[in-house]
């Protein structure tokens, strides 16, 4: 038998109980319709039964409905839509539908549309409420995004350290050169950038501190004022925000697009756990690499102190050293270091969860390494104060 496509391209005539385009024949018996289908039900041609599907649609005298498709010969996702469209809607009008005739096939793709084409007529233009409605809707809308953050991240860190598979006996259990590689990226890669911030940052407090304590007489507590607020709070803060900006976004961007490269997909069907392949060096490395860093950035900073308060303030460096000496003990260098690995495992958990969750798309993929950086640097920020509450709480 002639195809379709053939026979209208040629005019030849269809073999016996072919036809060339789609036929509808109705027959009513009371308030019972059986309307039969006939020929290709596709893409080329339901555009000639449009119209007349649509006045069947609009029959409010139907109580039973048939849909007989024994002669349809070809179906595709359109000529499915219009039929779903029509039952759909006599349906609406109480209607008992059925149907009969159809093919494996055929019942696979107007259950897949059938959704779709009960969706259709119901979907309306977003109401836009009263604004009050709309901001409470967006913060229980954020709310719910918060809680299913803080679950998939929590199923994060369970699969990280069940993916690392520590097990007595199981060789290769960890790949230390991977480590060391993530170690080297996100932590002596970070170096020059956290000097030149942290020395930045450090010289501006002590030059504007130094200026308001000139009033006072008292340019020499400026000292106290940087070893306190670098040593406790900003060096950490400082470097954790850093590397969110830094290494968060690339660990974002890396695992983002081996999601949409299915090579996590693969790493599954290969038998590895992706979240102990993928996310657990990156954690371990920043583990290791921030507090080492923010160590680092505490001197850079302290340094960059160092030099304004003598050009600027005329305090030498033996001065300052010494006055720094008196000022800070132990407790203020560990309140500072303490918060490091807690920065850390924040920002690669955050950083993993939103890579873990770009679609197939680089628009997504964009989206989520933007969403990474500013949820890792706000959790951050917040994370800090609480730790100065909590030291305040319990006199550290």
């Amino acid at each position: 038998m002639l195809t379709n496509s053939q026979g209208e391209a040629s005019g030849a005539p269809q073999a016996a109980g072919g036809t060339s385009e789609p036929q509808i024949d109705v027959h009513q018996d009371g308030a019972a319709l059986t309307c039969r289908l006939s020929g290709p039900w596709n893409t080329r041609t339901v555009a000639r039964v449009d119209a007349r599907m649509r006045e069947l649609e609009k029959r409010s005298d139907v109580s039973k409905f048939i849909l007989a498709l024994e002669e349809v010969t070809s179906l595709d996702t359109a000529g499915a839509w219009l039929m779903q469209r029509l039952m759909h809607a006599l349906r609406k009008r109480g209607a008992e539908v059925e149907i009969s005739g159809q093919s494996e096939s055929a019942a696979i793709l107007l259950g897949a549309v059938e959704e779709a084409a009960e969706n259709g007529d119901e979907a309306k233009p977003a109401r836009h409420g009263f604004w009050l409605y709309r901001i409470l809707e967006s913060i229980g809308r954020a709310m719910y995004e918060a809680r299913d953050d803080i679950v998939y991240g929590a199923h994060i860190l369970g699969a990280t350290i069940g993916g690392a598979q520590m097990k007595l006996g199981r060789a290769h259990a960890v790949n230390p050169a991977a480590i060391v590689h993530q170690i080297d990226r996100m932590g002596v890669g970070a170096v020059p950038i956290i000097v030149l911030m942290s020395g930045i940052v450090g010289a501006i407090i002590a030059q504007q501190g130094a200026f308001q304590l000139r009033y006072f007489g008292a340019e020499i507590f400026v000292v106290d004022l940087v070893g306190i607020l670098i040593l406790r709070e900003l060096g950490v803060l400082m470097t954790a925000i850093m590397i969110a900006g830094r290494s968060g976004s690339a660990i974002t961007a890396e695992i983002g697009s081996m999601k949409m490269r299915e090579e996590v997909d693969a790493l599954t069907v290969i038998g590895l756990n992706p979240v102990g392949v993928l996310v657990f060096p990156r954690l371990v490395a920043l583990m290791v690499a921030v507090p080492c860093l923010t160590i680092v950035a505490n001197f850079a900073a302290l340094g960059g102190a160092i030099l304004i308060a003598w050009f600027y303030s005329g305090i030498p460096p033996e001065a300052f050293i010494d006055r720094l000496r008196e000022s800070i003990d132990l407790s203020t260098i560990f309140a500072g270091l303490i918060k490091a690995p807690f920065m850390a495992l924040i920002v690669g958990i955050i950083a993993s969860v939103e890579g873990m969750k770009v679609g197939g798309s680089a628009e997504s993929l964009g989206t989520h390494v933007t969403a990474a950086v500013v949820k890792a640097i706000f959790v951050v920020i917040v994370v800090d104060g609480f730790f100065a509450i909590f030291y305040a709480a319990i006199d550290f």
